[in-house]
């Protein structure tokens, strides 16, 4: 999906939630999408500090001068609509509301109150060794005035699709660097006097000190609007002393609630068969495991989004809440001021959730309580880190030791990673004899594989896309517990190891990542150098 497509959605979403805001309220609702960059603005009614503190504007006057209609949103206040009911009835006229969604309001304030403000150069990712480039961001992220350089940089970082902003002091200047399809880019180099600047933003906003001789966690919002739509942009901030300043890596988290849909992740119809038959039953316990940046938040997200139905009680345990859902309710765990998993889980579960989703299983006594939690009726997901679905089951029997609970609880776990996709512009190749040999090895047996017929693609650079790649696709490794796989962790086979376990999975059917990468490689969704970056 497109940054165009997007944004359309996003404002679709909008509309469809005003609309229904104004049948609670019962207020007729206005859509102005059609006109409103092109309907003649009324002028000399409203004063623009007015619309701007009530979020009101006014759409025409007709009938002979005798009524009025006016676009409101749901942050008008109300007190005002009755003392201008009041005011037009007693001069004889009628008046009309009509409302409207916050991005209309903003494209109507934009053309009552254009902005006045230098317009900046948008940021732009330099390929390997394009110095030239970096230096004109530099340029112009020194130019942008102090109250607006930290908005800006969080903007254009939404704007390139970038997870990460790394924020690091050097002895005379501030590197700039952002993480785009998973991959960390040199952005700008900026004058040491931008620190203070962007620290006393990040001090304010994300409750961390710029005085702090610790690591420090924060967290911040911000709204970015886009053409005719806005959305939220979460950030988790990090920061650490060194010996020019605190560095900062602040995460982005575009929030779109609309978008954590298991639809939405590219899944085969088996995978999607598989998750939806696990997630749908009342009980059991479901692991996404995977490195920092694999995606198994959004992962977990969605299937809870699939879950979030009225007759479920869904809770889930964070540290830090990443995404916010209607419906659900979140709690955050504040870890590094002595809260546990585990202690919050106990106390959670006396509210008679179905589903729970805990952020991270990271000692003994999480997973126990989870385990137990989910053999008595609950539907337990979490988050473990592990390289493979099957090492996550030796990392577990050596936190807990081999469990015949265990064994009747655990349903599914999931090894996740991302790799960025290859663009339309992306060249066929016949690889050489010993590549072809380790794709036919790894591949051998698979259903669908001609290893007569072995063609990969390369990366083409293009100016739109100085990588020959744009956006990512998901690597899901699934690993659905039969007997057999049950049997390790009852203790009933003497040599538990991974490789093992994943033997047993891989005669069941499990394909591993390797060998999804390979396949999307050889179907030219992504390259094989990616396939062996990322796994």
């Amino acid at each position: 999906m497109n940054e165009e497509e997007l944004q359309k959605k996003r404002r679709d979403n909008e509309e469809t939630a005003t609309a229904n805001r104004a049948h609670i309220l019962g207020l007729p609702y206005l859509d102005t999408r059609d006109f409103e960059t092109s309907i003649p603005l009324t002028l000399n009614l409203l004063d623009k500090e007015e619309m701007h503190k009530n979020y009101i504007l006014p759409l025409q006057k007709g009938g002979g001068g005798d009524h009025y209609q006016f676009m409101i949103t749901s942050q008008t206040p109300r007190s005002l609509l009755e003392e201008m009911r009041k005011s037009y009835e007693r001069d004889g006229e009628n008046v009309d509301f009509f409302l409207i969604s916050n991005s209309a309001f903003r494209v109507f304030m934009l053309r009552y109150d254009p902005p006045r403000e230098i317009k900046y150069d948008d940021i732009k990712i330099a390929a390997e060794g394009d110095s030239e480039t970096i230096s004109e961001v530099s340029k112009t992220l020194n130019s942008v005035s102090s109250d607006r350089v930290f908005d800006f940089l969080l903007d254009q970082a939404d704007k390139l699709g970038a997870s990460d902003i790394h924020i690091e002091n050097l002895r005379q200047e501030i590197r700039i660097r952002m993480r785009v399809d998973g991959l960390l880019h040199p952005v700008a180099n900026l004058d040491k006097d931008r620190y203070r600047v962007i620290m006393g933003e990040l001090s304010s906003r994300a409750d961390v000190s710029a005085a702090s001789t610790k690591p420090q966690s924060g967290h911040m919002q911000m709204e970015i609007h886009r053409g005719h739509a806005s959305h939220i942009l979460n950030v988790r901030v990090e920061t650490v002393p060194t010996m020019h300043g605190q560095d900062a890596v602040l995460r982005l988290f575009n929030f779109d609630e609309s978008l954590l849909k298991l639809d939405l992740l590219g899944l085969s119809s088996a995978e999607r068969a598989e998750i939806e038959g696990v997630i749908s039953h009342p009980r059991g316990l479901v692991l996404m495991v995977g490195p920092t940046g694999s995606g198994k938040s959004t992962t977990l997200y969605s299937m809870l989004n699939a879950l979030n139905t009225t007759d479920r009680k869904i809770l889930t345990l964070e540290d830090p809440i990443e995404y916010g859902i209607t419906g659900i309710s979140q709690i955050p765990v504040h870890t590094n001021k002595g809260g546990s998993f585990a202690e919050a889980l106990r106390s959670v579960l006396r509210l008679d959730p179905d589903v729970v989703m805990v952020g991270e299983i990271r000692d003994a006594d999480t997973a126990k309580t989870a385990i137990q939690a989910s053999i008595t009726g609950h539907l337990v997901l979490s988050s473990f880190h592990a390289d493979s679905s099957s090492a996550a089951f030796s990392r577990m029997i050596d936190l807990i030791g081999t469990n015949p609970i265990f064994s009747s609880s655990i349903r599914l776990v999931i090894a996740q990673r991302l790799v960025r996709r290859l663009t339309d512009s992306k060249r066929p190749y016949e690889p050489d004899e010993p590549t072809k040999a380790y794709i036919r090895e790894a591949l051998s047996g698979v259903e669908g594989f001609d290893p007569e017929n072995i063609v990969l693609y390369a990366p083409v650079p293009s100016p739109e896309d100085p990588f020959g790649y744009s956006g990512r696709a998901v690597i899901m490794e699934q690993l659905v517990v039969s007997d057999e796989i049950s049997s390790f962790l009852r203790g009933d086979v003497a040599d538990v190891n991974t490789k093992a376990i994943e033997s047993v999975a891989k005669k069941n059917g499990m394909l591993t990542l390797e060998q999804k990468g390979l396949l999307m490689a050889l179907n030219g969704t992504t390259s094989l150098e990616e396939v062996s970056r990322v796994i």
